[in-house]
């Protein structure tokens, strides 16, 4: 995420709340704005613009965006710091169609946890043809399905997925260009995205983790500017979808990590690093239980130099299962819905044996999640969930057993 001046982004951040607040005070001079494609014939692709955004009059600029907060008292081996209260994240989107066929979507996010105020994505869209669009500025890079559609109102679920944002960069963005498109055939839909981008540096193998950990190249704000490696990170999704079966998405992302030329002559050796992944979702019929997930393969060209501990092969991933179990006029709230959720993940941050010994090299982290979520419309969300986590260390210890209850809201404005 790409740090801006502070002063400016508060500065905006306050205008846009101000705006959505006046919306409720006289709504007959703001509209909701739908999206260009239905809910019906969206994918993942669509999910940057599948938003509720608010416009005003003639003005050429939409406002939206969702805020998240949270309860929590966990314990870890016994040991627990009580109840903890969190503002996870307040999230403004700013969108204009500049003309026919130019459109441009920005998302300002506010992490107080971090400390920071930060642009995650702000990019120009000029449609040639359905099939053929230009798409450059700040990209979000389509690698799985979370990293596009990670808003928090969407989850049942208060936290992130481990492996979105311990395995892979969650709201992994970075300055580039690139072309999608996308398809319609009756009930069928196929979608493609490829980009050339900045990317990742060495702090993947050299970092506060002590171990290879791609999230940290999160903090290398200098991306945005220039590539450690002088070299393109390439990515590229396809995707297809049927309206009564589910999607499917197939992703890759890859390219060179470390600096390894200067001024023509080689400094070191070129290291890359690969990323593949799966993405799933599909509503069951008649039950409307709705299943999504992924599942993502990393190898990353580690020096011969560096202990075992820092893996060149790291796989993950999630599932969730959600059931509708009520959906009907609640407290005065029409079609408000109650459901019961599930979420199974896994992580191994160092797959392959120990070379001395034989044995299986641990570093893994799996999780089972349990919630209820309450939605008195589609735009909030209330959901209780319980944990039950066990992490491995290397040496394969017993493991670190982590458990507790989190209640958190969640609602795009």
């Amino acid at each position: 995420m790409y740090k801006k001046y502070l002063s400016f982004s508060i500065l905006v951040s306050m205008t846009c709340l101000c705006t959505t607040v006046n919306a409720q005070i006289d709504s007959t001079l703001f509209k909701r704005v739908t999206p260009h494609d239905s809910l019906k014939n969206s994918m993942n692709m669509d999910a940057i613009y599948n938003r509720p955004l608010l416009s005003m009059g003639k003005l050429p600029v939409a406002v939206g965006g969702y805020m998240e907060a949270n309860w929590q008292h966990l314990g870890e081996d016994g040991v627990s710091e009580g109840h903890q209260f969190q503002f996870r994240r307040f999230t403004i989107f700013m969108a204009s169609t500049i003309s026919k066929r130019i459109k441009f979507m920005s998302e300002l996010e506010f992490e107080p946890a971090e400390g920071e105020i930060a642009v995650e994505f702000a990019a120009l869209d000029v449609e040639f043809h359905p099939l053929l669009n230009l798409r450059g500025g700040m990209i979000v890079n389509p690698i799985g399905s979370f990293n596009q559609n990670h808003d928090g109102p969407k989850w049942e679920f208060t936290d992130r997925p481990i492996s979105a944002t311990q395995l892979l960069p969650a709201t992994w963005s970075n300055a580039g260009f690139g072309l999608y498109g996308k398809k319609y055939s009756g009930n069928w839909m196929f979608g493609y995205e490829a980009y050339l981008s900045s990317g990742f540096d060495g702090t993947i193998i050299n970092n506060e983790q002590n171990k290879t950990y791609l999230p940290a190249a999160k903090d290398n704000a200098e991306r945005f500017e220039e590539s450690t490696s002088g070299e393109p990170l390439y990515t590229g999704k396809i995707a297809v979808r049927n309206n009564k079966i589910g999607e499917i998405g197939l992703s890759y992302m890859g390219g060179a990590y470390n600096s390894y030329n200067d001024d023509g002559s080689d400094i070191d050796d070129r290291r890359t690093l690969s990323v593949f992944a799966v993405d799933f979702n599909t509503t069951l019929p008649t039950l409307n239980t709705f299943i999504t997930g992924e599942w993502a393969w990393i190898n990353v060209d580690v020096p011969e130099t560096y202990t075992q501990q820092y893996g060149n092969k790291q796989y993950g991933g999630f599932v969730d299962i959600v059931q509708p179990v009520l959906k009907r006029k609640i407290l005065g709230w029409d079609n408000a819905t109650l459901n019961l959720a599930c979420r199974l993940e896994y992580v191994d941050w160092n797959v392959g044996k120990f070379r001395e010994t034989g044995e299986k090299m641990g570093d893994e982290t799996w999780s089972v999640v349990g919630g209820v979520s309450f939605r008195p419309n589609a735009q909030t969300v209330m959901r209780l969930n319980y944990r039950h986590q066990r992490t491995k260390d290397l040496l394969n210890n017993p493991p670190a057993l982590l458990g507790g209850f989190s209640f958190g809201i969640s609602t795009y404005f």
